[in-house]
């Protein structure tokens, strides 16, 4: 205790020498403080504050602003209110309290000894109000958030005088997209201070990014590692939020610090690209066993690897395929390799027009040249630009992607270009980088092009023309190196005799055209069919379809194309009953044994109740199974024997099916 009491003494008079050089001289006290704690003092001499500054005139917000603010942070505050109870039964009667406030230094929450809090009311230390560092001077909650950094702030290390009686340790709370979103802070009296607070501080703070990114990826792949296997459980743990169809959405930022990457090298790529492993031979190897892991190497080091989460019902990577037809089966894999990244040369199944577009394509990798693709609707022109990119120089670079279409007219500016802080109502403090920015170095993708605005038109084409882009609320042009790649399914000509798309962009794009056939058009659906079916039969045995089967999935139009062919394909494989591996045409849709007129791309009828749209939150086989035969049964009015004769499975087969035995 008397060692503690002397290194806080030497500590106040390093201070009290430290400011006297500052604040009386204007000299900068190097090696009295700590160099975090100098730049805050500069920052706060440029925002114009004094040591003996004032408080601010509106102490808090009221009651009602207040309850909005949380509302607005109400995830953060969800997952932080029970960290902040615990750490609180860690310090009670130690004269502290805990605080949680958002990305702007707002606190949004306090809990703690009654009789500090009475002291921190007397500054404004509650609920409401701001303790960002332009207000507050140097704290530890608005230096944190500057810095981006655990930050411990003692005495009269605080930039105002009236704060010096305090002793306070934060750590950053960052979100699943690496952004900071809130603070976790320990204050309390400079004359009590513990030793560990700042430890504490950091792993609750841990403890809460790591539980906010299981709750907005509860629905995604959860890949958790670390090289110790001991450290999986624990929030040192990486953690990688992944799509089942094997694209990264998000890794935190250990898993970051792990792989030696950042996050918009990992983000959007295939998990074989990051992982240097097979997502499907990984899912076979852990299913069923959540508590279990194994060990991968990536970039030349081993680490220990756990699924959680919503694991995909099936392997989503090529397996065995026997076909008694003329379909041939992709060879057998072993378990442990890795899946072959999707190049131009792999996207050859066998068709002739699909075979020119890749050779067209090839001719002009590494060039800088644009390349505009068009097909219709579910004819694969997002994968056909991931091939583009894996298959030139610029494929260790990013592969980012944005749908003009699906993104809001008032959005769609500020994530293409990017933003300063502040340059809207509602954007991040911080600002953010758009996609063009984030593409810097690799392929930069624009889904739907001819449903771009037409004055974000002529800011794209100043983009491409000056290679620099200058983010919304900013006067600074950042250079970029990007490769385009553009699709949509109109016919950008007509579109421009229309005067809905601009004819400078359109030439500027158009640096070379592929059209990729639409599925009715191709030559290769039996080859397609056995990658497709291989996908889906995952842990079961290998599928086969009867002959006549195949002759009807070959002359059907598929008006949805390859995203409707592999629905199709899905529910065929739902239905067949356990240790069935034959597919006849009883498991496809009668739909398909129709004589229908080849059409161009259209929304299908509600008549169509199995291969429409993808089916309603379709999970594992059975669920997808359960859904088809249900619509089935509808479809019939109810009738169990009529469904059954449909679907060609007994009554006790659909009753089953549906739950109902």
């Amino acid at each position: 205790m008397g060692q503690l009491q002397l290194a806080a003494d030497t500590h106040g008079q390093r201070l009290q020498q430290a400011r006297q050089l500052f604040f009386d001289r204007g000299d900068l006290p190097e090696g009295l403080v700590d160099p975090l704690i100098l730049r805050s003092w500069e920052r706060c001499l440029r925002f114009g504050l004094t040591e003996q500054h004032p408080l601010p005139g509106v102490e808090s917000l009221d009651r009602v602003a207040l309850k909005t603010e949380q509302d607005r942070n109400r995830y953060l505050l969800a997952q932080g209110r029970p960290i902040m109870e615990h750490v609180f039964e860690q310090i009670r009667e130690s004269g502290s309290m805990v605080v949680l406030a958002d990305a702007n230094g707002l606190l949004l929450e306090t809990v703690g000894d009654p009789d500090f809090v009475d002291r921190a009311d007397r500054i404004a230390l509650m609920a409401g109000a701001s303790w960002d560092e332009n207000q507050r001077g140097t704290n530890a909650i608005g230096t944190a958030l500057a810095e981006e950094a655990p930050t411990e702030v003692l005495g009269a290390e605080h930039f105002l005088e009236h704060n010096g009686f305090l002793t306070c340790c934060a750590c950053p709370i960052f979100g699943p997209d690496g952004r900071v979103i809130g603070v976790l802070d320990i204050s309390g009296d400079y004359r009590s201070q513990q030793r560990h607070t700042l430890g504490l501080v950091r792993l609750s703070s841990a403890i809460v990014e790591k539980r906010l990114f299981e709750t907005i990826h509860a629905r995604d792949i959860l890949v958790c590692f670390h090289s110790r296997a001991d450290y999986l459980g624990s929030p040192k743990e990486g953690i990688a939020a992944v799509s089942p169809d094997g694209q990264v959405l998000a890794v935190n930022r250990k898993g970051l610090e792990l792989l030696g990457i950042r996050q918009v090298d990992a983000v959007r790529r295939d998990f074989s690209i990051v992982f240097e492993s097979n997502l499907s031979a990984l899912v076979d190897r852990l299913r069923g066993n959540t508590q279990g892991s194994c060990e991968i190497s990536v970039n030349g080091k081993q680490i220990h690897v756990q699924l959680r989460g919503q694991l995909p019902p099936l392997s989503i990577a090529g397996r065995v395929y026997d076909e008694p037809t003329a379909v041939r089966p992709p060879p057998r894999r072993q378990e442990n390799a890795a899946t072959p990244q999707l190049t131009l040369d792999t996207l050859n199944t066998g068709d002739a027009r699909l075979q020119a577009a890749i050779d067209r394509s090839r001719r002009i990798l590494g060039r800088d040249i644009p390349i505009l693709i068009q097909g219709e609707s579910g004819a694969g022109k997002e994968m056909f630009a991931k091939a583009f990119h894996n298959s030139g120089s610029r494929q260790s670079g990013p592969f980012v992607a944005l749908n003009c279409a699906s993104i809001p007219e008032t959005l769609i500016e500020s994530e293409l270009f990017g933003y300063q802080g502040g340059a809207f109502t509602g954007a991040r403090k911080e600002g953010a980088p758009g996609k063009i920015q984030q593409a810097h170095g690799g392929t930069l993708f624009l889904d739907e092009i001819g449903d771009m605005p037409l004055n974000l038109q002529a800011r794209l084409l100043r983009v491409l023309q000056e290679r620099c882009v200058t983010p919304l609320g900013s006067t600074r042009a950042i250079q970029v190196d990007i490769s385009l790649v553009c699709a949509t399914h109109r016919k950008l000509r007509e579109e421009v005799a229309r005067g809905t798309f601009r004819e400078d962009l359109y030439y500027r794009l158009n640096g070379m055209c592929v059209t990729l056939p639409a599925l009715r058009e191709r030559t290769d659906i039996r080859q397609m069919v056995g990658k497709l079916a291989a996908a889906e039969t995952g842990n079961r045995a290998p599928v086969r379809f009867t002959e006549s089967a195949m002759q009807a999935l070959e002359s059907y139009s598929w008006p949805g194309n390859i995203r409707q062919l592999f629905n199709v394909i899905r529910v065929a494989i739902a239905l067949l009953d356990d240790g069935e591996t034959l597919i006849s045409e009883t498991h496809l849709p009668e739909e398909l044994f129709e004589s229908l007129p080849i059409a161009p791309s259209v929304p299908l009828g509600n008549s169509d109740v199995w291969a429409a749209a993808p089916l309603d939150n379709a999970g594992s086989l059975e669920e997808i199974g359960r859904q088809a035969a249900l619509r089935t049964l509808e479809a019939a009015g109810g009738n169990i024997s009529a469904a059954a004769r449909q679907l060609g499975i007994s009554r006790n087969t659909l009753y089953r099916k549906l739950g109902r035995l």
